[in-house]
């Protein structure tokens, strides 16, 4: 899984923040998660089930509602249409950075707000709750011994989740505003009710009440023994592989992968799909390599050239372990940060071209440990000895023949 922060406004401008969870290859899919009631992206269940759902190809994107965790904004002027337009600004960029959603799933009041939202997105195929209230005034129930105060001062401070939280007559009066039966019977999309028969936050009447209201094809799945915040992680991984398991049977067939195979020595790779994705193998190890959006690419891995100065990088650092375990030097750790560029060739005073533009790469060495200055010298001149090092400064041929 390669997640990546993200931010995007929401309908006022406010910044909402958000993690990219991506798989290894070129997405089969996009999915849109929206967390519990005053929760946020990183609750531990949500990571797990991002990562199953990235082990079945489908990339995921959380992110924290208004208010919330690292997005912008105050929780006491949010209420659940705030958190409903917070899903279409999240479904929106989603379809501006790489692909509209195919699939929106939710936990609690998050699940309950996605099957509000998902008219409203088009490009929904599958929409999936976990452990969600039939019914948006289901909280009203935790701001139980505050109802007079709002009633009386249109403010209160509240106790959710053991965290103080403060909340508007507003938000009262906007749960009561939604019909969920009727935005639920009307989706046309399939549904998925997963549900806790022992969830004691919100009770397993609200599956039934969900199930119901839906029209086919609806699924349902008891989570037997989990709690209401899944907060085993069998739990939220069995969720995760689950949901990936449900949404694929409606989503387009899969491209078939011709199966990379890399013998000893030998990397392969296989641009995929559109754009410039590509898959590349390395003996046993999976990577994915792209472009930037600016050339047309959609940025899901480094480009070449960064592979390239990759390979530099930690070529040097292996270099200088090896050397200061043969000299058993007080060495802790080396930091190698490699920048590719092209020059002119005039303005490189040890360069062999006379003009034209070369390839240069900028090195720098953090070396830490307890090393005199003629040791960090020296540890220096070792690293121009790395066998990639050396490889850039020999001469190179690439030989190509077409494949049988």
């Amino acid at each position: 899984m390669q997640s990546k922060n993200v931010s995007f406004p929401n309908a006022e401008g406010e910044k909402l923040s958000g993690i990219l969870d991506m798989p290894e290859r070129a997405p089969r899919a996009f999915a849109l998660f929206a967390h519990c009631f005053t929760c946020s992206k990183n609750l531990k269940a949500a990571t797990n089930i991002a990562r199953a759902m990235n082990d079945a190809g489908i990339a995921v994107l959380r992110f924290d509602f208004t208010g919330l965790g690292q997005s912008e904004g105050a929780f006491e002027d949010t209420s659940f249409s705030s958190n409903v337009a917070d899903l279409l600004a999240a479904a929106a960029w989603l379809e501006k950075e790489h692909r509209a959603p195919e699939i929106l799933f939710g936990h609690s009041l998050g699940g309950t707000a996605v099957l509000q939202a998902g008219a409203s997105i088009p490009s929904a195929v599958a929409v999936a709750t976990i452990g969600s209230p039939a019914d948006p005034e289901h909280v009203r129930h935790m701001l139980a011994g505050s109802e007079e105060t709002l009633a009386k001062d249109g403010i209160a401070d509240v106790q959710l989740g053991g965290r103080p939280f403060r909340i508007r007559k507003e938000f009262v009066d906007d749960l009561a505003a939604h019909d969920l039966p009727t935005a639920v019977a009307s989706l046309r999309k399939a549904v998925l009710i997963m549900h806790a028969p022992l969830d004691d936050i919100v009770e397993i009447d609200n599956a039934s009440a969900l199930f119901i209201a839906a029209k086919h094809p609806k699924s349902f799945v008891s989570l037997d023994k989990a709690d209401h915040l899944l907060s085993r992680g069998e739990d939220s991984r069995y969720v995760g592989a689950m949901l990936a398991a449900w949404a694929t049977r409606y989503l387009p067939e899969a491209e078939p992968r011709a199966g990379l195979h890399a013998s000893g020595g030998e990397v392969v790779a296989r641009t995929v799909a559109n754009g410039f994705a590509t898959e590349v193998q390395a003996g046993q190890h999976a990577l994915l390599a792209d472009e930037p959006k600016a050339v047309g690419g959609t940025d899901l891995g480094p480009t070449p050239y960064d592979l390239l100065a990759a390979s530099l990088a930690t070529c040097t650092s292996m270099t200088l372990r090896m050397y200061a375990e043969h000299k058993k030097l007080s060495f802790d750790a080396a930091t190698v940060r490699v920048s590719h560029g092209r020059v002119h060739a005039e303005d490189c005073v040890d360069c062999e071209q006379e003009d034209g533009m070369i390839h240069e790469f900028q090195r720098e060495l953090v070396l830490e440990g307890d090393l005199s200055d003629a040791q960090r010298q020296r540890m220096v001149e070792i690293a121009d000895r790395c066998p990639v090092h050396k490889t850039l400064h020999h001469e190179i041929r690439v030989r190509t023949r077409l494949a049988d």
